[in-house]
């Protein structure tokens, strides 16, 4: 399986809204997508004090990688839904992707 580990610096003070809106209106469309999120949570430091989440997600391969996210940012749902509320609250992000087993995926969803 791969697993995305999305990083976020934040504006100063949006992290709880950043992460409410994630979890309350960007993962039920994400999983409509056929998205897998395995966890998203606030960062409990951070060393320079910005704001900082993390997104982590679940794939089969590459490919499943490629279709479903193209297919959910390009949505109607995303684009008139929690897009701008999400985008708004991010200063930056990175992204790192590893090969791993399933069970360390379902590992970091308990």
């Amino acid at each position: 399986m791969l697993l995305e580990i999305r990083t976020y610096r934040l504006h100063p003070g949006t992290a709880e809204e950043f992460v409410g809106v994630m979890r309350e209106q960007a993962f039920p469309l994400l999983e409509q997508h056929g998205i897998r999120v395995v966890r998203a949570e606030r960062s409990l430091t951070s060393e320079d004090g910005h704001d900082e989440a993390c997104l982590i997600r679940a794939f089969a391969s590459a490919e499943e990688r490629h279709f479903l996210e193209t297919s959910f940012y390009s949505s109607e749902a995303w684009r008139t839904g929690p897009r701008e509320a999400i985008l708004s609250r991010i200063e930056s992000y990175h992204t790192v992707v590893l090969d791993v087993s399933a069970e360390a995926v379902d590992a970091l969803a308990t």
